[in-house]
């Protein structure tokens, strides 16, 4: 490796691209599958990028409807090529790329820490990763992976969907999403988890959201996806990490934590308006997921 590729692996694509990102999930408080991954949102003119050694892994997700020429130098090598959207370019870390676009460019860039995201693989999924797979398909076509990644970008520009609960799930749903495509694993396995998809867990996300204030079950989520109960239960907990349920209940909590910021609402309406059957069960759950009373919690968190 040379003086100027030990210089340039610090980069980040960002650093470089001719323009500021319209959006960017760096502000936002995360962990878990979104603490592994930025998300950018870019507009840009034809312009062209010089060829750089980066240290995160980079996936292009491509939202522009108009086809366009696209130059991309990859360790040395050129690729000449028409992009057209809804396709996937993947930059692995450690590769030399350059780019040069012909047209206005619409994407999504979404740069995933290597290490970290390998060690989500194994602890979160049993996957292993092989880093030549990653450059053993530098481009395909996933209208729903970039789905997801345009829910993602709808997160960070609108208030009503930036929650953390929904940011996390959704990132979680991509990040399978993408290592399915590199990671070693049973054919059946990812099979059953590719069944659920960025559009079941918008569909599902909407159906909580308008019910907040009702009981919600897991057989009503299972038909808003259009599967059956056990199989909905199995492929949402693989894919998002946590029970349908589970899922529920912290959205519910979240909900009411930014209910609690206007400080004149009494608790007890809070608790109705998320779903719960009084301010007792409101209480008890409140404290099993965050670690203290909602009463405890407004006065540590004054506005």
């Amino acid at each position: 490796m040379t003086n100027r590729e030990i210089r340039t692996l610090p980069l980040k694509y960002a650093d470089i691209y001719p323009s500021a990102p319209l959006l960017n999930s760096d502000a936002m408080e995360r962990q878990s599958a979104a603490g592994l991954m930025s998300v950018r949102y870019f507009q840009a003119e034809p312009d062209r990028m010089p060829e750089e050694v980066f240290e995160e892994h980079h996936v292009l997700l491509n939202l522009q409807t108009e086809e366009h020429r696209v130059q991309n130098w990859r360790d040395g090598k050129l690729r000449d090529f028409v992009f057209r959207k809804d396709e996937v370019i993947v930059t692995p870390a450690g590769v030399r790329s350059g780019w040069q676009w012909h047209g206005p460019s619409d994407v999504i860039v979404i740069t995933l820490d290597p290490a970290k995201v390998e060690r989500f693989a194994q602890a979160e999924l049993g996957m292993l990763l092989d880093p030549q797979q990653f450059k053993d398909l530098p481009q395909f076509s996933d209208a729903d992976l970039c789905a997801a990644g345009v829910i993602l970008r709808d997160a960070l520009a609108s208030n009503d969907m930036s929650s953390a609960v929904m940011f996390e799930a959704m990132s979680r749903v991509l990040l399978v999403k993408m290592l399915q495509k590199f990671g070693k694993r049973r054919a059946e396995d990812v099979e059953l988890s590719a069944r659920f998809t960025s559009r079941h867990y918008q569909r599902v996300l909407s159906y909580i959201q308008s019910r907040l204030d009702q009981t919600i079950t897991v057989d009503e989520l299972a038909a808003e996806a259009g599967m059956s109960s056990s199989h909905f239960a199995r492929v949402f907990k693989e894919t998002l990490g946590s029970t349908p349920m589970q899922y529920v209940m912290a959205y519910r909590i979240e909900q009411a934590m930014k209910m609690m910021e206007n400080e004149q609402r009494p608790l007890g309406d809070i608790a109705l308006a998320c779903g719960f059957s009084d301010q007792a069960h409101f209480t008890r759950s409140f404290k099993q997921v965050v670690g203290m009373t909602p009463r405890a919690y407004r006065r540590s968190n004054p506005v």
